[in-house]
């Protein structure tokens, strides 16, 4: 089976490190930082063997370096080679990439940025969508159309509610409190930041979540129409609830 670790890095990023017990493999994905993603595989008697990167914004790349002088291969979208210099294995749509026993088949996510790929283990219920699909929110368009996430997200919507999803940033509270003007009249919602409030003040993660919590929940998963995400990412990229 995978056993998946969340590592925080840099102010508000999650790296992560997906082990297969069997094959005793080690991959980190999106090492905004290489020492404590490092140290926490270490801790554990992991040594990693593979890095893969969603996408070549410095806060997922920045420790890609320092993990290859580790002895770790880089794989990353084909479609950003030139933005990350530190690529072994240029991967794009329906590519299939492995860890011992298990496979992640690529799928291409542009508008974050134009490149954008998450990583899916369909057998395992679990995917790593970046600064794609956040919980209860999406990504900022840098590099990309309302269109481009639209399509993200209908593809998002189509997998089965239990897949877990494991994105790049603690972005939850602050997606969040737009959600609740997004919506004001879903009681999913509400309830849902009662328990990520909670979470907070605790100092805990939210993440992973759902892709079922993220159907009732997340305003831009739930989106009808390419202008109406448009419209409610412009909302967000303003707001200051």
């Amino acid at each position: 089976m995978l056993e998946i670790v969340r590592v925080p890095v840099l102010a508000d990023n999650y790296a992560w490190l997906v082990h297969d017990d069997q094959s005793g493999e080690t991959v980190a994905v999106d090492p905004g930082e290489a020492a404590p993603v490092i140290a926490a595989a270490e801790a554990r008697g992991w040594r990693i063997a593979q890095v893969w990167t969603t996408h070549w914004h410095g806060d997922h790349t920045g420790g890609n370096e320092a993990m290859k002088a580790y002895g770790a291969t880089v794989t990353g979208p084909a479609a950003e080679a030139a933005k990350i210099p530190t690529l072994d294995t240029a991967v794009g749509e329906s590519d299939v990439v492995r860890l011992g026993g298990h496979s992640a088949t690529v799928m291409t996510v542009p508008g974050h940025t134009a490149g954008h790929i998450a990583f899916h283990f369909a057998d395992d219920a679990a995917i790593f969508t970046g600064d794609t699909l956040f919980a209860m929110g999406c990504g900022r368009l840098f590099e990309g159309t309302p269109a481009d996430m639209f399509a993200n997200m209908q593809r998002y919507a189509a997998l089965p509610d239990d897949t877990r999803v494991y994105c790049g940033h603690e972005y939850t509270q602050s997606n969040g409190r737009y959600a609740l003007v997004a919506e004001p009249d879903n009681a999913a919602i509400a309830a849902r930041m009662v328990e990520v409030d909670a979470l907070r003040t605790r100092g805990e993660p939210t993440i992973p979540t759902t892709i079922g919590l993220e159907r009732a929940t997340n305003p831009f998963l739930r989106a009808m129409s390419a202008e109406e995400l448009g419209e409610r990412r412009q909302a967000k990229d303003s707001f200051r609830g």
